[in-house]
This record gives C-alpha cells, sequence and structure tokens, in this order.
C-alpha cells in the first residue's frame, strides 16, 4: 500500500489500530504487545537504533515542499506503529539535520509548538498549504503528500 492511499492508524480517526510501541530512555523500542512485532506487510517491524536509521532515511528523502504523515513514514521505514515513528522524531532521533517540518499528522497538523517555525520552512519551500482559522499553519495534504516509493 503506498503512502497516498488512505489507511488506519493513530491519524487516522476512526480507524481501529494496534496498541502503539514505546521507546526507553536508551531510544531502545519496547513494544507495548507482542502484536507491535510485525509490521503490517508482515515483514519484522523494525526497533531502537534500527527504527531511528530507517526513520532518518524515509525523512532525508522527502523532497522540499513535500510532507508525509507519521504513519507515511512507519511505513516506509518497515515500523509496527506511526507512535514510535512520532515519538523517534519527537526525541529528535532522526537527527538535527532532518527537515521534522516535512512529518506532520495526517490532517497536516503539527503540536502547537512547532507550528510557526514549519510554516516560515513551508513558505520557503513552497508546500501547499490550507486556509485555517483552528490552527497556524495547516498543510493540504492532498496537494502536498509525497508519492514516495513503495517499501521494499
Amino acid at each position: 500500500m503506498s503512502p497516498s492511499q488512505n489507511r488506519g492508524g493513530p491519524d487516522r480517526p476512526g480507524t481501529p489500530r494496534a496498541a502503539g510501541g514505546t521507546l526507553d530512555a536508551a531510544g531502545s523500542a519496547a513494544p507495548a504487545n507482542s502484536a507491535d512485532t510485525a509490521a503490517a506487510d508482515g515483514r519484522h517491524a523494525l526497533t531502537g537504533h534500527d527504527a531511528a536509521g530507517a526513520v532518518r532515511g524515509v525523512v532525508l528523502g522527502i523532497p522540499r515542499a513535500r510532507v508525509l504523515s507519521y504513519g507515511d513514514v512507519a511505513e516506509l521505514a518497515g515500523l509496527a506503529t506511526p507512535r514510535l515513528a512520532a515519538r523517534i522524531m519527537a526525541l529528535g532521533q532522526a537527527g538535527e539535520d532532518a527537515p521534522w517540518w516535512r512529518v506532520v499528522r495526517a490532517d497536516g497538523t503539527l503540536p502547537d509548538r512547532l507550528q510557526i517555525t514549519a510554516r516560515e520552512h513551508y513558505e520557503r519551500e513552497g508546500t501547499p498549504l490550507r486556509e485555517t482559522s483552528a490552527h497556524w499553519v495547516q498543510v493540504d495534504m492532498p496537494r502536498a503528500r509525497w508519492n514516495a516509493p513503495a517499501p521494499r
């Protein structure tokens, strides 16, 4: 399934999904239950430093003016859950040079504390945005979502 297709996850309201995994203080993944150890396509899901490296690779590959949701990143990186991708990004484990503003919630938003800085990046790159009174910035997901190559 490609990132441009609609699929379930924490950033797709009303769609069931498995419980998410977490990272411990050392950055190692600890799945919430055994269901979290297999990726959606049946491959073994990545954890720990392997997961962080895979997320970094996906994020560095997102072109200017394009975005992916956390679910898209998780799928492309071979993670069991979008929450692990979000956690890796939140902890800065994808690297300080990773374009974090190109990974957003499925609705095209980011946490409030990141919106002003992200908007500056979006305007500089020409990322399609939506006019909204609910958020400082919201990416127009149908126009901005990157149609990334499918994972191998």
